[in-house]
């Protein structure tokens, strides 16, 4: 690989980024064609959401006793929301404008293959163990559970997901983990109507407007012979030398303080001045990703809301996924091992501490929590009122099967 030239006499390979492929502009929106691209998006996710949730309700596969569950008001819910917005996030990321092709394939990578192990564990899996102690500890002694198989199915499509996105070894196992932790973390937040819907749309609009804030990364090449053509005007700097299969846009001038035009193409051992950004910010892919997520995520929220639908495994789980995928393709390195740190130690946490708990004791996140949602019942009155049935979000979706 040739080398580019950095302004007198520095050497700089051209090395892709972990997330080389949303900053190439010829497969990415530009930031003023985001917005509209992303509420395309949105709604169309939103619609298709909507229409696969009535389709499966209306004909649900294997009869609705598959899917249905009983919760702490004795009242049965349905857990097709969550293959219904993995229907409408999935297909909307993997067909929609504006994402280059290898995003568009983790996404559909971790969406789909999330929300298949999650379904597995919803319909096969048993309730008898919980966290990654209980199965593992399961493990030990040679008991292969559900939660196992779904933890290293959801492992693997995580690593599959980054591998496609792109990279070193060191950011394909970093993107990995943010996409199995995401999918793991957000099913722990699916303990009461609405939480986890309402974790990833705040999650996946941080994330945008994170990105959104961030600056684009200076001095990084693209791909050696993509011949992408940068939106950007790159300055080159007194007494930068172009290196060779440098081709400069119509009207560029090149010499000392000359700016290469719009549409300029940086080809293999391009050479740009110092502090020059030949690689546009992450800001329109980090959009566009969260995009059919959060859409279907909003159309399905007065359903789970309203205790008629739940999310279950293959919902939370692939949600996750998909927003561990728009991180993983969007951030950088630095924000990506502090992220990936956060979602390690909250789960670490979970181990030990009671979400719930947590949020029930603090004022604001038990607001949060409320908002939206129906009154909660009153404590049973002892030895006058029966107590009421197990509460399937906090003991899994899978343990309490409908009555025949």
């Amino acid at each position: 690989m040739r080398p580019a030239t950095i302004g007198p006499g520095r050497r700089r390979p051209c090395r892709p980024g972990p997330a080389a492929a949303l900053a190439n502009p010829t497969t990415q929106a530009s930031p003023g064609l985001a917005g509209p691209a992303a509420a395309l998006a949105a709604g169309a996710a939103a619609c298709a959401a909507r229409a696969a949730y009535a389709a499966l309700t209306r004909r649900p596969p294997g009869g609705a006793g598959t899917w249905t569950r009983t919760n702490h008001r004795g009242e049965q819910l349905t857990l097709l929301e969550g293959p219904a917005l993995t229907v409408g996030s999935v297909a909307v990321s993997a067909l929609g404008p504006g994402l280059p092709p290898r995003v568009r394939a983790a996404l559909a990578v971790a969406g789909a293959g999330a929300a298949a192990f999650g379904g597995y564990d919803d319909l096969a899996g048993s309730g008898s163990r919980r966290g990654f102690r209980g199965h593992l500890g399961a493990l030990a002694k040679g008991e292969v559970t559900t939660g196992a198989v779904k933890l290293g199915g959801i492992g693997v499509t995580g690593l599959v997901s980054a591998a496609l996105l792109g990279g070193g070894p060191a950011d394909v196992a970093v993107n990995a983990g943010l996409v199995a932790g995401g999918a793991n973390l957000l099913n722990l937040f699916d303990l009461r109507p609405g939480r986890a819907l309402k974790v990833a749309l705040a999650s996946g609009t941080l994330l945008a407007a994170g990105a959104r804030r961030g600056p684009a990364r200076r001095g990084v090449a693209t791909r050696p012979g993509a011949g992408a053509a940068t939106g950007l005007r790159t300055a080159a700097g007194s007494g930068t030398t172009a290196g060779p299969g440098t081709v400069a846009g119509p009207g560029a001038a090149i010499g000392p303080g000359a700016a290469a035009g719009p549409g300029a193409a940086i080809g293999p051992g391009a050479a740009a001045g110092p502090g020059a950004a030949l690689e546009p910010d992450a800001r329109p892919g980090a959009l566009l990703a969260v995009a059919a997520p959060l859409g279907a995520a909003i159309a399905l929220l007065p359903e789970d809301l309203g205790e008629r639908a739940m999310l279950g495994d293959a919902g939370a789980n692939a949600l996750g996924a998909l927003l561990g995928v728009a991180a993983a393709a969007s951030l950088s390195r630095p924000a990506r091992l502090a992220l990936l740190a956060a979602i390690t130690g909250l789960t670490a946490a979970s181990e030990a501490v009671s979400f719930t708990a947590v949020i029930e004791r603090t004022p604001a996140l038990r607001w949060l929590d409320m908002l939206g949602r129906r009154p909660v019942p009153a404590a049973p009155v002892p030895g006058r009122d029966d107590p009421p049935p197990a509460e399937p979000r906090e003991a899994g979706t899978t343990a309490a099967a409908a009555p025949s």
